[in-house]
C-alpha cells in the first residue's frame, strides 16, 4: 500500500475552482483521495507514487483566480481509498482568504453570444468567474451562505454544480434563466414588457439616463458621444467637471483613447479596473473637462457585455449615487435616490452583499487610486520581522479604508469613501462589522490617526483596545514601506510624503515633508515652507486663497491683487493676519492649488476634490528645466520666476511642467543628500500628490541612481493609511505611541 500524505493549501482558494483542480490533477496522476473546504483553505488527503511533484503542481498550475500562499505536507497512517473524491466544506470560522470579484471569462462571455440555455442570460459564470465578495455574507464561501441562496438551482443547473469535470462544479453563483436571478427594465416603478436590454439600449439612444445595477452597486449610464446626454446628466447629478468613467468594447475603447500594452493587460486582468489612459480627444469635452486621460474599463458582467453589444458604442459608467453619498445598491433606495436622475432602470433580484465602487489604476507608472471591486479583499503580505499580532487599523477621514492584521497578512479594506458624509460614515462602522464577523477578527492593538475629530480616530478609541497613534505622513511612509516588503530590521529611509493635510505631532497642518524613519519612528528632515490657509477648509475649496498667500510671500502681492481682482484679497489678508481660522501648513497639495489658479485652473471654486491639481498635470509640457525653490523649501523663488513666465507671455504648458519639475528637483535634493550620507537606504515616495503621474516620473528621474520606493498595488493617498497605520502599531507595540509629542494636540 503506498505512503500517504495530508496537504494544506492556504491562501485564495475557495471559490476558483481548487477543487475541481485538484481532482483532475490527482485523476492525471494516478493517485487516491479527497480534498474539502475549511476555515483554513483546502484540505487534501491523498495516497500514491510521487506525491511530492503533485504537490509541486497545486502552487504552478494552479486556477487563475487561485492565488496560494503555502502547501504544507506530513504523513498519513490510514488505509487508501479507491478513488478520488470531493467532499462537502467543513467548520465555521475564517483562516482563509476571499476571492475578490472576477471578470466575465472567455468562456463564459462566448456563451452569452452562443446557442444554448444561457445565451443572453445576464447572470452566466463560473469558477473562473463571476461574483464573490460582493455576494459573500459569511465563510466557508458555500452557496447557502451567499445572496444566490434564495436561488434554488434547476436539475440542469444541479447536474453542472456537482459534475467535477465542469467548469461550474461548486461555481456557489451558478445559475440560467431557469432558476436564477431576473433582469428587468421599468420606468417610474413600472416594469416593462419585453427584452430589458433593448429597452434600456433604446433609452440610450434617445439620449437618455439609465441606472444600471451592476455587481457592486448601481451606475448611471448615458452616451459618451452625445454633448446632449452629457449635459443632462451633469445637470442632473450637478456635477459640473468631475470627469465621468467610462465602458466600452476593446475596440471601441481603441477609438477613444491611445491604449499601450500595459494598459490592455490592466484592462483585461480579472479585476477589471478602471484605468486611467491617454485620451484621442474624439469625445466631447463635457467627459472629463480638462483632462488629458480618460478613465476606460471593458464590461465585467455578463450584463455589461450584453448591454455593450446592442449598444455598440462608449457609454458613460459613474457612480449611482446622490453627490458625496455612498454607491446607491438596493433596488428600493435605488428608486428612492435615483428616480430623479435615472429615465429608466436596468435592474435585477440578485441582492449585493455590501458596496464595492470601481477600482481605478494607472499601467505606466502602475499605481492604484482606488482600491475596492475586484481588489479587495485580497490580502498583503507582512514583511520580514514584523510578529504575528491581530491589529486593527481606521485610516483617516478622506478616502476612508480599514486594514485588519491576521495570520501574518494585512486585510487592506475597500474604498468606503470620504467620512465628512453621514452615510459613508455608517458604511465604515458597518465595515469595521463586517469584516470583523467575516474574517472572525478579534485584534489585540487598534491603530488610528493623530487627528482627534477624525470619525476613524474615535473609532478606534471606542474599541477599548491598546491604541496606537500614528502621525498621518508616518503612515504614508509606513504603507510604501510595506508595500515594497522592506524588512522591520531593513534601516532607515527618505520618505518624500506629499499630499493635501495631515496633522502634525507639533499641532500644525503638514502635507510637503521629508522624513528620515522606518515604521518604529522618524525624524522631519525637511519639509515646504509654510503658509497660511485662511478659511480653513475653505482654503481647500478655493484655490485663489492659497495663490495669494503664496505671492505675498514672495514679494507679489501687486500680482496676486491683478489675478484676482473680482475676489476679496484685502479681507483674506486680515484673516491670514488675524491668525483666526488660518492655520499655518506645509501642504504640496495646496501649493498645487495655488500654482493652478495662478494659471486660472478652477481659482475661484474647486467642483470636486483634487480638479485644480489635476488640470494642472493634465497642462503640463515636456520635462525641462524646473523652477527654482529656496533654502528650506521655499518656494517662493519658484513664484517669482512664474510671475515673470506670466509677464512674458510663457505657454501655460511649458509654466505647469516646469512648477513640476522645480518641485521634484527640490524634494529629491534632501532626500538624495539624506542617502549619500549613509543615514537612508533609499527614498520612499508616498502621498496623495504621488497620484500625479507627472510628478511621479519628475520624482523618479530626479533620484536617478537612488534606490526608490513606490506605490504599485496598494493607494499612495489615504486609501493606503490604514495599512501603514497597522504596521507602525505592530513595529511599536502597545502603548503610547512615539508618534505623540508628550501632552498630547490640540484640535486643529
Amino acid at each position: 500500500m503506498s505512503a500517504g500524505q495530508f496537504i494544506r493549501v492556504r491562501g485564495q482558494v475557495q471559490g476558483v475552482g481548487f477543487r475541481p483542480f485538484v481532482w483532475q490533477l490527482a485523476r492525471e496522476m494516478g493517485l487516491t483521495g479527497r480534498v474539502w473546504n475549511d476555515p483554513e483553505g483546502v484540505g487534501i488527503e491523498v495516497w500514491g507514487e510521487d506525491i511530492d511533484a503533485f504537490a509541486t503542481a497545486l502552487r504552478a498550475r494552479a486556477p487563475l483566480l487561485a492565488r496560494v500562499d503555502a502547501v504544507e505536507a506530513g504523513p498519513l497512517d490510514d488505509p487508501a481509498p479507491p478513488d478520488f473524491a470531493i467532499l462537502e466544506s467543513r467548520g465555521q470560522g475564517a483562516e482563509t482568504r476571499v476571492t475578490p470579484d472576477a471578470a466575465t471569462c472567455q468562456d463564459c462571455a462566448a456563451e452569452i453570444r452562443s446557442p444554448g440555455r444561457r445565451q443572453g442570460y445576464a447572470f452566466t459564470n463560473c469558477t473562473h468567474c463571476g461574483p464573490r465578495f460582493s455576494i459573500l455574507r459569511g465563510l466557508p464561501y458555500d452557496r447557502a451562505q451567499t445572496t444566490m441562496a434564495a436561488f434554488q438551482m434547476c436539475p440542469a443547473c444541479r447536474a453542472d454544480y456537482e459534475n467535477p469535470a465542469d467548469r461550474r462544479f461548486h461555481a456557489q453563483p451558478v445559475a440560467c434563466p431557469a432558476c436564477g436571478p431576473r433582469l428587468w427594465y421599468e420606468v417610474a416603478g413600472d416594469v416593462r414588457p419585453g427584452d430589458p436590454v433593448a429597452q434600456a439600449v433604446a433609452e440610450l439612444r434617445r439620449g437618455g439616463v439609465v441606472a444600471v445595477k451592476g455587481l457592486g452597486g448601481f451606475h448611471l449610464a448615458c452616451d459618451a458621444a452625445n454633448p446632449q446626454a452629457l449635459a443632462l446628466l451633469r445637470a442632473r447629478k450637478h456635477r459640473p467637471d468631475k470627469p465621468f468613467a467610462l465602458m466600452g468594447a476593446e475596440a471601441a475603447l481603441h477609438g477613444i483613447a491611445a491604449l499601450t500594452p500595459p494598459d490592455l493587460a490592466l484592462l483585461r486582468d480579472p479585476a477589471a479596473p478602471v484605468v486611467l489612459v491617454a485620451s484621442r480627444a474624439v469625445l466631447p469635452e463635457a467627459v472629463a473637462p480638462g483632462m488629458a486621460c480618460l478613465g476606460v474599463m471593458l464590461p465585467y458582467t455578463p450584463l455589461h457585455h450584453l448591454l455593450l453589444d446592442a449598444f455598440g458604442g462608449v457609454l458613460v459608467m459613474t457612480s449611482g449615487n446622490l453627490s458625496g453619498e455612498p454607491q446607491v445598491v438596493d433596488n428600493a433606495e435605488a428608486r428612492d435616490k435615483l428616480a430623479a436622475f435615472a429615465d429608466g432602470f436596468l435592474m435585477h433580484d440578485r441582492d449585493i452583499a455590501r458596496r464595492l465602487d470601481d477600482s481605478v489604476e494607472r499601467a505606466t507608472p502602475p499605481m492604484v487610486l482606488r482600491r475596492a471591486r475586484g481588489r479587495v479583499p485580497g490580502v498583503l503580505p507582512l514583511p520580514p520581522g514584523f510578529p504575528d499580532r491581530q491589529v486593527l487599523a481606521t485610516g483617516g477621514q478622506m478616502k476612508g479604508a480599514i486594514c485588519l492584521v491576521k495570520n501574518g497578512q494585512a486585510l487592506l479594506g475597500h474604498h468606503l469613501g470620504d467620512l465628512t458624509d453621514a452615510l459613508s460614515v455608517d458604511e465604515f462602522h458597518k465595515a469595521l462589522a463586517d469584516y470583523a464577523a467575516l474574517f472572525d477578527h478579534r485584534p489585540a492593538l487598534a491603530a488610528c490617526d493623530l487627528h482627534p475629530d477624525f470619525v476613524a480616530t474615535r473609532a478606534a478609541q471606542a474599541t477599548g483596545l491598546p491604541l496606537v497613534r500614528v502621525q498621518h505622513h508616518h503612515a504614508h511612509l509606513a504603507a510604501c514601506l510595506g508595500e515594497n516588503l522592506w524588512p522591520l530590521e531593513g534601516g532607515p529611509v527618505a520618505g518624500i510624503v506629499l499630499d493635501g493635510l495631515g496633522l502634525g505631532p507639533d499641532g500644525t497642518i503638514w502635507g510637503g515633508e521629508v522624513l528620515l524613519g522606518d515604521y518604529i519612528g522618524f525624524d522631519r528632515a525637511a519639509h515646504l515652507r509654510p503658509a497660511a490657509l485662511p478659511g480653513g477648509d475653505a482654503a481647500s475649496r478655493q484655490p485663489w486663497r492659497n495663490a495669494v498667500m503664496r505671492l505675498d510671500q514672495a514679494g507679489l502681492a501687486p500680482l496676486a491683487d491683478r489675478l484676482f481682482a473680482g475676489q476679496p484679497v484685502a479681507a483674506l489678508r486680515a484673516v491670514a493676519a488675524g491668525g483666526m481660522n488660518a492655520p499655518l501648513s506645509s501642504s504640496a497639495g495646496r501649493l498645487f492649488d495655488a500654482v493652478a489658479a495662478c494659471l486660472g485652473l478652477a481659482a475661484t471654486a474647486q467642483s470636486h476634490e483634487g480638479e485644480a491639481a489635476m488640470r494642472l498635470e493634465a497642462l503640463a509640457g515636456p520635462p525641462g528645466q524646473g523652477y527654482p525653490f529656496g533654502p528650506g523649501l521655499d518656494p517662493a523663488p519658484m513664484f517669482r520666476a512664474l510671475a515673470q513666465d506670466l509677464a512674458d507671455g510663457v505657454p501655460p504648458a511649458t509654466i505647469s511642467a516646469r512648477f513640476h519639475d522645480g518641485l521634484a528637483a527640490a524634494f529629491a535634493a534632501p532626500a538624495r543628500d539624506l542617502v549619500a550620507q549613509g543615514r537612508a537606504r533609499a527614498v520612499a515616495l508616498s502621498g496623495g500628490c504621488l497620484q500625479n503621474a507627472r510628478l511621479h516620473h519628475a520624482l523618479v528621474a530626479a533620484l536617478d541612481g537612488v534606490p526608490v520606493l513606490t506605490h504599485r498595488t496598494t493607494p499612495a493617498n489615504d486609501g493606503g493609511l490604514a495599512f501603514g497605520q497597522a504596521l507602525v502599531a505592530l513595529a511599536q507595540g502597545p502603548g503610547e505611541s512615539r508618534d505623540q509629542p508628550e501632552g498630547g494636540l490640540e484640535t486643529v
